[in-house]
């Protein structure tokens, strides 16, 4: 039986909250339930021992508890449910801190609706979820991280061409930067970066970096 991906939503402004819950509830080709609401980490910790949600998007900074005090205790005390943060920009060290309280992934508070839905379902299947604005920088950090520790994809093996192009990857070059240096064109290029997100099973370039770190495809 199919049953509904259930969330509850934690943030101090009741705005974005009815903002996020409307978006939600007009996904009609997804099958997902708003079950709670939570203005702050406490909030959000009565609701889901009482609801038990699958999924949770949270904001870090929340008045009387924050995010990240509130999801080390929910990976502590109900594993079971996934957590996604919720950051504005330039949050880099508390993006960070939610991760290694046990967060699956983070999300910029203006990320589209598709990608939104996207962090959804890739959480509850368990699997990490790297927001599409990701520096480099970050996902650096964050492959040192106990989410890049916990998160890593099994090894695969890569032809010496495709090693190329993952290191110029790691070192932030463009498509055209490799193209240049690969000479190959740009359109091989971009079909080469599909065949290795494919073969890492990853979703986008953070995604890359990660694997490429944790299995020393790539030394910072």
């Amino acid at each position: 039986m199919h049953f509904p991906i259930r969330i509850i939503i934690a943030d101090d402004h009741e705005v974005y909250r009815d903002g996020l819950k409307t978006l939600l509830k007009k996904a009609k080709d997804h099958d997902l339930q708003v079950v709670g609401e939570a203005a702050n980490g406490r909030e959000l910790i009565t609701l889901c021992e009482q609801l038990t949600p699958d999924v949770v998007l949270t904001d870090i900074m929340m008045p009387v508890m924050d995010g990240i005090e509130a999801t080390a205790y929910l990976t502590k005390n109900l594993p079971a449910i996934r957590v996604i943060a919720l950051s504005m920009f330039n949050q880099d060290n508390l993006i960070l801190d939610m991760i290694n309280s046990g967060a699956k992934g983070y999300l910029i508070k203006n990320a589209h609706k598709d990608e939104i839905l996207e962090a959804i379902e890739s959480a509850y299947r368990n699997n990490a979820y790297y927001c599409r604005s990701t520096s480099l920088k970050l996902a650096k950090l964050i492959a040192a991280s106990q989410l890049g520790a916990a998160m890593v994809k099994p090894k695969v093996v890569f032809s010496e061409k495709e090693l190329a192009i993952i290191q110029m990857i790691c070192q932030e070059k463009t498509t055209k930067e490799i193209s240049d240096a690969m000479f190959l064109s740009t359109r091989t290029v971009d079909e080469y970066r599909i065949k290795i997100r494919d073969k890492m099973e990853v979703r986008s370039t953070a995604g890359m970096v990660i694997y490429a770190i944790k299995h020393e495809l790539f030394k910072v």
